[in-house]
């Protein structure tokens, strides 16, 4: 099994590469097509639109929220075209993180002049990493 840190880095170089090419202002599902497709000519496994169940108390909600895409039952990545992220998306990220019980988030904000500015890693209790903590935003990119 590849270490998560190494598809983090793989599914952000393939962005980077596609944000280069398209550039920003294109719909989320475009890019959100196209990195699904190159994540998986590179031998990941990839979920796209994947509806999520949870349980609160005594109550289970089918299908509660979706995730853009899921790449090997571990990474979850938000793709935003936005001129600029709002605190609000890492919040959404962080509690998609913990409700699922997955390690590692990315968003991926590809309506910004380059993707630098618009890559935002988040943590839920990952430990791979430098520096990690629970439930944190990192800005990896700087």
């Amino acid at each position: 099994m590849k270490p998560i840190d190494d598809i983090t880095r793989d599914v952000i170089g393939v962005a980077m590469s596609i944000h280069r090419d398209l550039g920003p202002g294109l719909l989320e599902s475009v890019y959100e097509a196209i990195l699904a497709a190159k994540l998986l000519r590179m031998g990941y496994k990839v979920d796209r639109q994947k509806q999520v169940d949870i349980r609160f108390e005594d109550v289970h909600v089918e299908g509660a929220f979706r995730i853009d895409i899921l790449v090997d039952d571990r990474l979850v990545i938000e793709i935003k075209s936005l001129d600029q992220l709002h605190k609000v998306h890492a919040k959404q990220l962080l509690t998609y993180l913990r409700l699922m019980q997955q390690p590692v988030g990315l968003i991926l904000n590809f309506g910004g002049e380059t993707m630098k500015e618009g890559v935002r890693r988040l943590v839920n209790n990952h430990i791979d990493s430098a520096l990690s903590a629970p439930l944190r935003e990192q800005n990896i990119m700087e």
